[in-house]
């Protein structure tokens, strides 16, 4: 079903994304209501006689059903048995028209006592051994002690589980902190919000709002804000790995909608297994949903593991994630493993990357490996921490990233990495950068002081804080981006000669396409280029300081400025450089426009040889790409238009 009218569904071969979603008539509807004392898994399922569980719903679904679900908490996975055929006979899970319908993979414990026998201080060294050192009745009093049910845990019990991942041959433990690696899965929950879980027993007498776990996984400890007692709260233990997820793999044309997940006891990745799992299944459909505090990851949609055996023929994606919002994902908000024909548009990803586990190498708010003919749109990412925005890893081809807001990127290294991308374009256009913070040890930054850093041959690769990062990546376009305060530099690539496998070469980073951008306020560059077979046109440099242009080989690398860089390379000619600010807007994701009072260091006068502009009027149209047809909310750009994403100033 083609929308040649949507601008934003343009993928970069120049045809409309493939949406294969059809309106298609239900054969028969089922009820569920957990509330109802009229509800039973004996009834029929009708509306009048409702059936209690979801289990009983999955058991009855076929191929065109729609199961509405009444409000309510459910404390059980929803695991559908059977798939639907194809997209006019899906099998649909849905909240019940305005009700709000919460799938909890937690059980509330209200069974306490004060935990005792345990020491509230830290082992104290000596030079002939250790000894602990005695804490105070009075501080024994402020822990909360719950004994595990063995009855609450059907098989899977995570507070006896690690959280580190099953294919854990990436890490390297020498650059990384391991503690929330070897951490529990399971989490103490109190009036709806995590506890913080700490490694030693003496921790808690640190720190309130805490738990700790004993050896053999059955047995919690917990203190609680100002010390107060549990039983005048909420108090929810984690007792189950998904809320939704089909037990056998493959099940396919399963819509989930409207429904709000919470407290998944998910493990590191790989395997991808998330809060919502399509397990390996093809043409899902998952709109309108919330995730809330998954332990790691909150939704996959893809091949879960590379360890799996190929299957001929496999189809893998072609699946929709629409309108819904992830909220503190530990590790990953979508994960996606050779998922193809991905439309992934209009979510809400925040707070991801919680639990430091960036050096798994599968965290990011989306993570996608092989995205061959995807859509990501119109999403707001915000607050990721330690980990990327968006992040494709290999092998990409003909996916198009647009409109989507990338805000604040906290401890990130960078927002988007695009990674060993060889083959075919891909597409990153109209949406906002703003605030990476990088990820670096500052101690590591050389000091140069006096001249001493006036004639080095090299940069450092100490600091860190990219827009756009990309590794061994070919032909990529980005056009009409805003990309702004970022502590290294806009965008930044580097070859990578040896990532290779089988017959695949390395990836080089040239025929980068770096079109009409605005580039703003960055702390080190606004491009860095690996070599000078990449373009750079039609861009806006904006309060952007010293050798802000940059080419790293052949040796030594260059360092321009926006009249040197059309000099010499011959970039840039319909560019503009700027001296005004950008300011964030009460909206979230508008900018106004700001007078800057300073002037730039060693700029004669008001900027004359650097040719700054200080009115935004002043700024010259560019030419088009024919690539990027559209602003940022989809209204058609003409034959010219004005750098970034907007189509004016206003």
């Amino acid at each position: 079903m083609e929308k040649l009218d949507d601008l934003t569904a343009i993928l970069p071969d120049g045809k409309c994304f493939d949406f294969w979603e059809k309106e298609g008539a239900y054969e028969q509807t089922l009820y569920v209501a957990c509330d109802d004392p009229k509800a039973s898994d004996d009834n029929d399922g009708s509306i009048g006689m409702p059936f209690k569980t979801l289990a009983a719903a999955a058991a009855k679904a076929r191929p065109g059903t729609q199961v509405l679900i009444r409000g309510g908490i459910y404390r059980e996975c929803l695991t559908p048995r059977m798939g639907g055929t194809d997209s006019e006979h899906m099998i649909s899970y849905e909240a019940y028209p305005g009700e709000r319908v919460i799938i909890r993979a937690s059980e509330q414990v209200s069974d306490f006592s004060k935990s005792f026998g345990w020491k509230l201080e830290p082992v104290a060294e000596f030079s002939s051994g250790t000894r602990p050192v005695d804490g105070t009745a009075e501080e024994h009093r402020k822990i909360w002690k719950h004994e595990l049910d063995p009855e609450m845990f059907k098989g899977y019990n995570p507070f006896c589980a690690v959280n580190i991942i099953h294919d854990r041959l990436f890490i390297e433990y020498d650059k990384t902190d391991m503690t929330t690696y070897l951490n529990r899965r399971g989490v103490v929950y109190c009036d709806g919000r995590p506890l913080k879980q700490v490694a030693l027993y003496y921790m808690l007498g640190a720190e309130e709002y805490t738990y700790w776990v004993e050896a053999n996984g059955q047995t919690i400890h917990f203190r609680l804000k100002d010390d107060e007692d549990p039983k005048e709260h909420l108090i929810e233990i984690s007792v189950r790995e998904q809320c939704v997820a089909p037990r056998e793999p493959f099940l396919s044309y399963i819509r989930i909608k409207g429904l709000i997940c919470e407290h998944a006891a998910t493990g590191g990745p790989v395997p991808q297994r998330g809060a919502i799992s399509a397990f390996r299944g093809h043409h899902w459909i998952i709109e309108d949903c919330e995730v809330n505090y998954a332990n790691t990851v909150a939704i996959d949609i893809g091949n879960e593991c590379w360890h799996h055996e190929y299957i001929e023929g496999q189809i893998i994606g072609h699946s929709v994630i629409r309108g819904c919002t992830i909220r503190n994902a530990g590790v990953c908000g979508i994960a996606g493993l050779f998922a193809e024909h991905m439309l992934i548009e209009d979510n809400r990803i925040e707070g991801t990357g919680w639990q430091k586990m960036e050096l798994s190498w599968e965290a990011g708010a989306i993570k996608l490996h092989n995205s061959i003919d995807g859509l990501i749109r119109r999403n707001v990412f915000k607050d990721t921490f330690r980990a990327d925005h968006l992040w494709l890893d290999c092998g990409n081809r003909n996916t198009r990233i647009t409109c989507n807001l990338f805000l604040n990127g906290i401890e990130q290294r960078e927002a988007i990495f695009i990674e060993c991308t060889k083959d075919g374009v891909n597409l990153i256009d109209n949406n906002i950068i703003w605030n990476v913070e990088g990820r670096f040890d500052p101690a590591k930054v050389p000091q140069e002081p006096g001249s001493s850093g006036w004639y080095k041959l090299a940069e450092t690769d100490a600091v860190n804080g990219y827009g756009i990062y990309c590794e061994g990546t070919d032909r990529l376009i980005i056009a009409h981006n805003l990309i702004g305060k970022c502590r290294h530099s806009g965008y930044y690539a580097k070859p990578v000669g040896f990532r290779m496998g089988g017959m695949e070469r390395g990836g080089t980073s040239r025929k980068a396409r770096i079109l009409n951008n605005i580039f703003y306020d960055c702390g080190e560059a606004a491009i860095v280029f690996p070599t000078e077979d990449n373009e750079a046109e039609g861009n806006l440099y904006l309060c952007m300081k010293g050798g802000y242009l940059r080419i790293m080989y052949p040796a030594p690398e260059v360092c321009l400025d926006l009249p040197t860089w059309q000099e010499f390379y011959g970039f840039d000619l319909s560019g503009d450089s700027a001296w005004f600010g950008f300011a964030e807007g009460e909206d979230e994701g508008s900018f106004r426009i700001e007078e800057r009072t300073d002037e730039p260091v060693n700029a004669p006068g008001p900027g004359e040889k650097l040719e700054l502009l200080r009115d935004p009027d002043a700024i010259r149209q560019v030419r088009t790409p024919e690539c990027v047809n559209c602003d940022i909310k989809g209204g058609s750009r003409g034959e010219t238009s004005l750098p970034g994403p907007f189509a004016s100033w206003q």
